[in-house]
């Protein structure tokens, strides 16, 4: 009985688009969680840090529900670049660009 279900499942996944697929992988990270880290380089040189996001989200239009060139998430700004969160670095709401033009926008912990 158990290896029916693993059969199905496999084969629902299989019968997704990849779309689909990316959705499911998405909600799963979502309950799960990831704990990433979004680095942002002038050149080579690191100019911004967060930690501990949980996820990247692609905006979308208000009234058309098309994609929109930036993504956005939250984490916390690691100010001194150290990689860990140090007392008083805050979470905070950021969001950068698809454009050529790099930038990131980001909301101030103070």
């Amino acid at each position: 009985m158990p290896y029916s279900f693993l059969i199905f499942g496999l084969l629902f996944l299989a019968s997704c688009t990849q779309e689909t697929q990316n959705k499911i992988g998405r909600a799963v990270q979502n309950w799960t969680g990831t704990d990433g880290v979004l680095e942002v380089y002038a050149g080579e040189k690191l100019v911004k840090r967060f930690l501990k996001i949980d996820k990247l989200t692609t905006a979308t239009g208000t009234e058309d529900g098309q994609p929109r060139p930036y993504r956005f998430g939250y984490g916390v700004l690691d100010a001194n670049l150290n990689g860990l969160k140090d007392p008083g670095e805050q979470k905070v709401y950021f969001e950068f660009s698809d454009y050529s033009t790099p930038y990131i926008f980001y909301e101030s912990p103070t």
